[in-house]
């Protein structure tokens, strides 16, 4: 079973360089951030197309997140358990689903913009939902994992230099801290092998040809329990689906696909 995570900064922009993607790369199972869509936008036919359902938790916001799946959806969730408000607005950040034999979570963690701003101690409320969501879900006979965009670096080498982040939100302690309280309830960092460069990054900024200098951060993590993680035969982030042009039609996401290999 193949399962990734896909951060894909808005599916209508997108959906060119996802036709391409999902046939070659073949996903059993993909999670996806940052949709930017309203129900009524988000393409539900051209996946349908491709051979795939979907469940979206999305009103055409900045946020907005969805899992598409070829090996059936079910028991699907949207939102957290106690989940929180932004400047009384519950966000569209995080949806649950049954995909074959795993219960996998597809989340965009908030982004925080700086500590001491009030988006950032949001996002460490939003941590704790998904950590109580999490606590409340896992059983120890099933496959289990949250994906998605989490918008911390858990270490400092997630980080292309951890220096040039002194001050700033992603690396603080407290939003690490709400990581490992996470994986605490048993679950486990899938890191992703190297590939082009030993540093596993999955987001680069557009500017100033960050990318192709490499100088990005891994913020985009799969967190599965025991049954999951026993599982992993493989995990790679697809630079190739990184590349192209923003002008041609196919241009891509800030964010690489991650890919998890499964022998369940």
């Amino acid at each position: 079973m193949r399962v990734a995570t896909w951060n894909v900064n808005s599916v209508t922009v997108r959906m060119g360089k996802m036709t391409d993607w999902l046939p070659e790369a073949a996903p059993d199972v993909i999670c996806l951030q940052e949709l930017k869509a309203t129900p009524e936008q988000f393409p539900e036919q051209a996946f349908k197309d491709l051979g795939y359902e979907s469940a979206i938790n999305a009103d055409g916001r900045w946020n907005g997140v969805g899992i598409l799946s070829r090996v059936g959806i079910s028991d699907v969730v949207t939102g957290l358990a106690g989940e929180p408000a932004y400047d009384g607005i519950v966000e569209h950040r995080a949806i649950g689903a049954t995909c074959g034999p795993v219960r996998l979570w597809s989340v965009y963690v908030p982004n925080g913009r700086e500590p001491g701003h009030p988006h950032y101690a949001y996002k460490l409320e939003w941590l704790a939902a998904l950590k109580a969501t999490v606590a409340a879900e896992l059983r120890a006979d099933q496959p289990y994992a949250v994906l998605g965009d989490f918008n911390v670096a858990p270490t400092d080498s997630d980080v292309w230099d951890v220096k040039a982040f002194r001050g700033s939100t992603h690396v603080t302690a407290a939003e690490r801290q709400a990581l490992a309280d996470i994986r605490g309830l048993g679950l486990d960092d899938v890191i992703p092998r190297g590939m082009k460069y030993d540093t596993n990054f999955t987001y680069w900024d557009y500017r100033a040809g960050n990318f192709h200098k490499n100088l990005g951060m891994r913020i985009d993590l799969v967190y599965g329990n025991a049954p999951f993680s026993a599982a992993v035969t493989d995990a790679y982030v697809d630079r190739e689906a990184r590349k192209g042009s923003l002008k041609d039609g196919k241009g891509p996401s800030d964010h690489a696909p991650l890919v998890v290999d499964l022998t369940l």
